[in-house]
């Protein structure tokens, strides 16, 4: 494994071209820290949130997840207070059909007329004409699939929506979701310690489709003090976090990690990890303790 110095080290992560003609950096961001517990309300430090945003900006981040659930609708105005106008390269993707109540209470909404008013309001909040990638935060069990991505397909046609994606899907979702419309990426729960998603990122990795890891970086007891990443942090130079985000980035050339974090220092460690080069055996080694 080594290293190498930069003032943008998300460069470094490689270019992943979304729906093959919209190019991002491969190590993001993910906005959902930068909210309230539960991810409720106001962050914490608002003054620092809007740092940690234009700082990963700085580092060469490209890619931005948030949602408008998020907060609910706290996350993408803090993005726009934080970047707009924003920067060219830059990508915002963001989430629709999730009703938030109150912290940590998440509820499914795929009808059509939801996402509508979510998508016009979230283009409002971001203070932009088209979401670059708009993802489905969940399917609704209780709305026709076709319904919910055929309103979508619609926005989309309207020119409001550049490309779409989906969020916590099986490999049979995503084939029946691709029957209907064009589905750029797959954002599912994987890390080095849950590879429960595996035949999702095989599947993605095959069709050439994104697939954003979220919670990319728990490491649950691999990390614990005397542990298999313990040892291999102590002995590569590099933090646990790190070594689970280089991991990822080679696991698959389709991986967008998006690591979140509500602090700036935290945010520079973590973009760090596109400097970290795996070998084939350091490589090997983190794949069998996970």
């Amino acid at each position: 494994m080594s290293t190498q110095s930069t003032t943008r080290p998300a460069d470094a992560s490689g270019v992943l071209a979304l729906g093959g003609d919209l190019p991002v950096n491969r190590l993001g961001y993910g906005a959902m820290q930068l909210t309230g517990p539960g991810v409720w309300g106001e962050p914490r430090d608002p003054d620092e949130a809007v740092r940690v945003l234009r700082r990963a900006v700085e580092l060469g981040v490209t890619f931005i997840d948030t949602a408008e659930a998020y907060g609910p609708f706290v996350n993408e105005r803090l993005i726009r207070r934080a970047l707009h106008p924003y920067p060219a390269d830059l990508v915002i993707a963001t989430k629709g059909g999730a009703e938030r109540p109150g912290p940590d209470d998440w509820r499914s909404n795929g009808r059509p007329e939801f996402l509508r008013e979510r998508l016009e309001l979230s283009l409002r909040r971001l203070g932009v004409d088209r979401i670059d990638l708009y993802q489905l935060h969940r399917i609704d069990p209780a709305v026709p699939l076709a319904e919910q991505l055929g309103a979508l397909a619609e926005l989309r046609q309207e020119g409001k929506i550049r490309h779409l994606g989906l969020s916590e899907v099986t490999v049979e979702q995503l084939k029946e979701a691709r029957t209907h419309v064009d589905i750029v990426s797959v954002q599912n729960l994987f890390n080095l310690a849950n590879r429960s998603a595996e035949d999702v990122l095989d599947y993605a990795e095959s069709e050439n489709i994104a697939f954003i890891p979220w919670f990319p970086m728990a490491t649950g007891e691999l990390a614990r003090p005397g542990g298999p990443l313990d040892a291999a942090s102590r002995s590569h130079g590099a933090s646990p976090a790190q070594l689970a985000l280089a991991w990822l980035l080679r696991r698959s050339p389709v991986m967008l990690p998006i690591p979140g974090t509500s602090r700036t220092a935290h945010l520079e460690e973590n973009v760090d990890a596109a400097l970290v080069r795996l070998d084939d055996e350091a490589y090997a080694s983190l794949t069998a303790v996970g």
